[in-house]
């Protein structure tokens, strides 16, 4: 590629490329080509340029450095000086020192260009270094060099750059390139000066194309603050949080935002005025806190730049983006490699399980999907990491570059501040350590010394417990599975499990728990919501008005979150099924709700009450279930995962199921429209005996077999006195599962299982297999063991047909 104004010092970024990193680092290689290629699909890179790396050996042979630099190193390789020493010696020669004349008219000559183009005498700029070495796909380079912001005027800019400089000889940069084989000397810097976002004025953060903690490839994971972008880097704030599903970007007609979470933004970063500071930090007003940073549509394209910056260099990025308050643009500020997940060899999968339980000590983002245990190290100040003890839990406010050196030796990372973008979490992911960052108040729940377990095994976020708990972990190997013509699906209730388990050999998800995401996630009575201004209950109107705060309806609250928990589990898996149970709590259950027990009948026995089907039409849930409609059908027709298949819990007589499909009907759910299939669960003798029937009305069944040795046997379920006469295995609970596959099959039904029996059980398994059962839905830890013993019967099978991927 020709190159315009190839000068020696000074590269602009509309003449650079990715093929320039020996030139100018990978940083601002990257700049430039994005600057020079992208411009044509609508992103926007502010202009700046950079300074070359021959620039900075310049400036180091003008000083005589090289030498005296190598003196220093060699020393500390050879343990005659400390590393600190090493570094504050290095760096205080490089900040003595002057620019050589060239070099610096050439800087300044560079920045009145800049001037010029953006029509002001001063230009505000940020200054960022840019190394030879960094930004390469298997090495991140998180932070070792320094950034500059809201620099302004020729003394400024020279001021930062030899700062950016001596920031290549801190003492993290030097123990990381030291760590990973690169030759100091080797290692060159170049310094780019970049026109500023105002997003002091409005807001910024990091983007990946990847989920950062499973390596989900399919979703967008972007994180938001107010104001200048360094806090979300350095994990200075708890940002917001929001998930876009990839695929379905194209259609401008979807909104596939799968997942929005709300930081504390406790504080933001703006310009500084008068003093030697640029810029400064003020706590956030309460408004800012409760809002979030970004409009769905911004929130959309970002996420649509970030798929045509990743397609364009054909690997997952991590973006660094910010929005002007002047203009309310939207810009790119950087992009890079990303470097954890995207290199993860995918042969196996490690499965963290606790053994015991202990009590919950704080919460926050799980980082990693390790367990680990250990002492607290509680350090408030880098000044204070000599104290840090091998194997320890580090526990701190939160971390910069500076405490690389021992969170590679800690045992795991508990943080005050920060979210899955932050310093910490980029770290600990690169090294493998666990961590849980943004728990609020870390440092002040625990004490020093204090034994305590960190998981991060239980999903998206993370529970540090007192004490330490025995745990277990297991390698569950991906390599040498048979292919199995029995449709293998899984068991969801937790949308961020879903993710987690996304590398299986799965075809969908054959059951996705509603309830879990109403208790876990919503914790509130839908009707409740509905009947606010009636509820009875002061102290629960003010917990109800904390968890719906932000939203002006509160029923809003119930739609969204729900929606947006079925849309992660459909993102998962799509464009394979994916099977939601429509609520299915006890009145027990309904009532522990928040606001639950004002709306919930006492019955003596709830597993045979007002449950399922029957509460759907009925005058004390209709209302309730109209929400839970507005859900299902804003995934599939607002945010597009229209692989999802609605089934209908507990529903006892064909009235019954008439009156439910009617319901569903009025709320735009009919069966057959925009693709729409519902199944009904095979739990009660009646669906069986009446499969013909049942079949007429949906499209497929999926056994429960818990409800359903339960009604056989006429044994409760829950009861501990008669748990040895609970067996799904009995014979009439085998010849009812046997009788349905004849009826429903003979009706052109499907029929799967979403049962606990086949997880536990894998003869059982065999035995649905044998009887040529669709599909069988499994816990996610005994996809794997299944999988092999339903290959091993499959082989066995002779005499029969293939028609497709049926067997007759």
């Amino acid at each position: 590629m020709a190159h315009i104004s190839r000068d020696k010092y000074i590269r602009w970024f509309d003449t650079l490329g990715v093929q320039d990193v020996p030139i100018v680092g990978g940083k601002n290689a990257s700049l430039g080509e994005m600057f020079r290629t992208l411009k044509g699909e609508g992103i926007q890179v502010p202009d700046g340029f950079a300074t070359t790396a021959q620039a900075y050996w310049y400036f180091l042979e003008a000083n005589e450095l090289p030498q005296v630099i190598q003196k220093h190193l060699t020393d500390w390789q050879n343990e005659k000086k400390s590393l600190e020493t090493t570094g504050t010696a290095i760096r205080r020669h490089l900040l003595h020192a002057q620019f050589p004349d060239e070099l610096a008219e050439a800087i300044r000559a560079a920045y009145h260009n800049l001037c010029e183009r953006y029509h002001t005498e001063h230009v505000d700029v940020a200054v960022r270094s840019s190394a030879t070495a960094e930004d390469l796909p298997q090495a991140s380079f998180a932070g070792q060099q320094e950034t500059f912001l809201n620099i302004r005027g020729d003394a400024e800019l020279l001021d930062a750059c030899r700062k950016c400089y001596a920031s290549l000889f801190t003492d993290r940069a030097i123990v990381y390139r030291h760590l990973r084989g690169f030759d100091h000397i080797q290692v060159g810097l170049s310094i780019g000066v970049q026109k500023m976002v105002r997003s002091d004025k409005a807001g910024s953060g990091v983007m990946f194309t990847i989920d950062t903690e499973t390596g989900f490839p399919n979703v967008v994971v972007i994180n938001a603050a107010w104001g200048l972008g360094e806090n979300v880097v350095q994990g200075a704030v708890t940002p917001d949080e929001y998930m876009v599903f990839k695929p379905l970007l194209n259609d401008l007609a979807l909104h596939p935002i799968v997942d929005k979470t709300l930081g504390t933004k406790e504080k933001k970063m703006i310009y500084a005025v008068g003093g030697s500071a640029t810029t400064k930090n003020v706590e956030t007003t309460v408004d800012e806190r409760r809002s979030f940073v970004l409009k769905d549509p911004e929130i959309l394209q970002l996420a649509r730049w970030a798929v045509t910056i990743e397609n364009h260099y054909k690997r997952p990025m991590d973006i660094e983006w910010a929005k002007d308050g002047d203009n309310g643009q939207l810009f790119i500020v950087q992009a890079r490699p990303e470097t954890v997940q995207s290199q993860r060899v995918a042969s196996s999968l490690k499965s963290y399980v606790l053994k015991e339980s202990g009590k919950p000590l704080l919460t926050g983002l799980s980082i990693g999907e390790a367990i680990a245990a250990g002492k607290v190290c509680l350090i408030k100040s880098v000044s204070e990491i000599d104290q840090f003890e091998d194997g320890a839990i580090l526990v701190t406010g939160m971390t910069d570059p500076d405490w690389v050196p021992i969170m590679q030796r800690a045992a795991g990372i508990i943080t005050d501040y920060g979210g899955r973008t932050c310093h910490a979490a980029i770290v600990s992911r690169e090294l493998g350590v666990p961590a849980i960052v943004g728990t609020g108040e870390a440092t002040h729940v625990l004490k020093d010394k204090q034994n305590v377990t960190l998981s991060c095994a239980e999903g998206e976020h993370g529970h540090v417990y007192d004490g330490i708990l025995e745990f277990e972990e297991n390698e569950i190997s991906l390599e040498n599975l048979p292919q199995t013509k029995t449709q293998i699906m899984m068991n969801i209730g937790d949308p961020a499990a879903a993710l987690r388990w996304w590398r299986l050999p799965c075809q969908g998800i054959g059951l996705a728990r509603m309830e879990f995401i109403i208790s876990n996630i919503i914790k509130i009575h839908p009707m409740a919501l509905i009947h606010f201004d009636q509820l009875k209950d002061k102290s629960v109107r003010l917990l109800i008005e904390k968890l719906t705060r932000g939203y002006i309806e509160k029923t809003e609250y119930f739609v969204d979150h729900l929606a947006r928990g079925i849309a992660k589990i459909a993102a998962s898996q799509y464009p394979h099924p994916v099977i939601v149970r429509m609520s299915d709590f006890k009145t027990n259950e309904y009532a522990n709700l928040i606001g639950g027990k004002e709306f919930e009948p006492e019955e003596s026995n709830p597993m045979l009450g007002f449950r399922g089907a029957s509460r759907y039409a009925h005058e004390l849930y209709r209302d309730g279930f109209t929400l839970e409609c507005q859900a299902i059908r804003r995934v599939r027709d607002e945010i597009g995962m229209t692989n999802v298949i609605i089934m209908i819990p507990f529903c006892r007589t064909l009235e019954e199921a008439d009156q439910v499909l009617a319901v569903l009907a009025e709320h735009g759910l009919k069966r057959g429209e925009k693709g729409l299939q519902i199944y009904v669960m095979a739990e009660i003798p009646s669906n069986i005996l009446l499969a013909h029937e049942f079949a007429e009305r949906f499209d497929g069944f999926s056994i429960g077999s818990n409800d359903l040795t339960q009604l056989v046997l006429g044994v409760d379920r829950d009861s501990s006195l008669l748990a040895s006469l609970f067996n799904e295995r009995n014979e009439a609970v085998k010849i009812m599962i046997r009788n349905l596959l004849r009826d429903a099959h003979e009706a052109g039904s499907k029929v799967g299982i979403c049962g606990q029996a086949p997880s536990d059980y894998p003869d059982f398994a065999a035995f649905l297999v044998d009887h040529h059962i669709d599909s069988i839905s499994l816990n996610p830890d005994s996809v794997i063991k299944v999988i092999r013993r339903i290959g091993q019967e499959e082989s066995q099978w002779r005499g029969f047909e293939i028609e497709g991927d049926k067997i007759k």
